[in-house]
């Protein structure tokens, strides 16, 4: 996925406190912006949600003790 930089003017306090909850999360100001914003749209219907990864492992590899 390729990211696109661009300028985002914050209000001080604004900035100040999404710092605090980034040091609480061990995240990166902009990490927590494009974390809050992710969160944001996949909750709005704006963002398709994550797919289930499909499992590799056989769902079947007790089915060898049942038929015993």
């Amino acid at each position: 996925m390729a990211k696109k930089a661009f300028a985002l003017r914050l209000d001080d306090k604004l900035l100040s406190a999404l710092q605090r909850w980034a040091d609480d999360e061990f995240r990166s100001v902009n990490g927590q912006i494009e974390y809050l914003l992710h969160d944001a749209l996949r909750k709005a219907g704006r963002l398709p949600a994550k797919k289930p990864e499909v499992s590799d492992h056989n769902s079947d590899k007790y089915s060898d003790d049942k038929a015993e």
